[in-house]
């Protein structure tokens, strides 16, 4: 069977573990895989801060390798399944090694890409290469998935957190410790403040095909009850326009219409990516942000780069991973209490923050009483 390519990163950290310095040609003849193949792999581990690389070199990640006395985790092998490597979940791997590396354990890591059928197996392949204990953000897209890939997670012979995601209240898996966003208050935090701004009710511009975007869709429900608002016009379903460009150019369209025609002068777009684009095809249109259309972006992945800097919810990534992290190693090295009973399970809920720039109009100095142009 050929090897996948987190087999061949479990090596590769192995080597490089045990070496504690290796060269990347010298690393290539050990896994019997090509210069180039290596070369990519610790660029790959490198930008997930798994390894450092200098010079053509690569080193373990200093406060990781041979665990210091003391440390609560010493010794431990952490896994974490994880539906991307990329884009949001880039931010919850990273906090989750730093966390793994103060604590003098090793954390070992498989990819789903959003394929929530081989959850299992690659959970599986996780124990297989030593993990004591898991972190697992499954790859589910909609509750269909949880319904249907969810139950084995509650059978795992080993500790196992949940990461950004939530379990069926009753459920199997919701008695497990798990580590969460808050996406309803981000959602309630960049309405309230479009509506400080003199907006009237904002649409919602969102995607459907993740947790995250389904969490933004039900906050935005609850914030409009929250914040005593009649709801506006159904959400404009959106989509990447480079897999769906005719459903991309109805959403903008849709949005183009309802500034034109006075129904709306604010809008949320979940998420980042989409919201640049939005606002680059709205432009061609002759709709300028924000002085025709106050936006806020959701996820604060790259709205900063933005040619109109965008305001942005942003989530605590970094943290959610720390935090599940360390509940994780508390979870296996502290047991009971002092009292022989095992410590209770854990639901952590991390409030997102509101990063303000450009994009709602606040930043030029039209922020409502008691806002600023920093993070809220």
């Amino acid at each position: 069977m050929r090897e996948s390519a987190a087999e061949r990163h479990d090596r590769l950290l192995a080597l490089v573990r045990e070496r504690g310095t290796a060269r990347v040609a010298e690393l290539a003849e050990r896994l019997g895989v090509s210069p180039v193949t290596a070369r990519r792999d610790v660029e790959a581990l490198a930008g997930q801060g798994l390894l450092d690389r200098v010079h053509g070199q690569v080193s373990w990640p200093q406060g990781q390798g041979a665990p210091g006395a003391g440390r609560p985790g010493e010794g431990l092998v952490l896994g974490l399944l994880a539906p991307s490597a990329t884009y949001y979940f880039a931010e919850v791997i990273r906090g989750a090694h730093e966390a793994a590396a103060r604590a003098g354990a090793r954390l070992v890591l498989r990819v789903s890409d959003y394929r929530p059928e081989e959850d299992r197996a690659r959970t599986e392949g996780l124990l297989a290469a030593g993990a004591e204990g898991v972190l697992v953000a499954p790859g589910w897209r909609g509750p269909e998935d949880r319904l249907a890939y969810g139950d084995w997670l509650a059978e795992l012979p080993v500790p196992a957190v949940l990461l950004e995601r939530r379990a069926e209240p009753g459920s199997p898996l919701d008695g497990l410790d798990r580590v969460v966003s808050d996406h309803g208050h981000g959602v309630l935090l960049a309405l309230r403040h479009l509506i400080g701004l003199g907006h009237s009710t904002p649409l919602l511009v969102a995607r459907g095909d993740s947790p995250t975007a389904l969490a933004v869709r039900a906050g935005y429900t609850e914030a409009l009850g929250t914040l005593g608002l009649e709801e506006p016009r159904p959400v404009i379903e959106s989509v990447p326009a480079e897999a769906d460009p005719e459903g991309f150019e109805r959403a903008v369209r849709a949005l183009y219409e309802a500034v034109r025609s006075g129904l709306a002068g604010a809008a949320l777009v979940h998420n980042d990516v989409d919201a640049i684009e939005i606002v680059q095809r709205l432009a061609e249109l002759g709709v300028r942000v924000p002085q025709d259309l106050a936006l806020i972006a959701y996820d604060d992945e790259v709205a900063a780069l933005a040619d109109t800097p965008l305001t942005a919810v942003a989530p605590p990534k970094r943290q959610v991973g720390r935090y599940a992290a360390e509940l994780l190693v508390e979870r296996l090295t502290e047991g009971g209490e002092g009292s022989g009973e095992e410590a209770p399970r854990r639901h952590l809920s991390l409030l997102p923050r509101l990063r303000v720039r450009d994009s709602c109009g606040a930043a030029s100095g039209h922020a409502g009483p008691g806002l600023s142009a920093r993070s809220i």
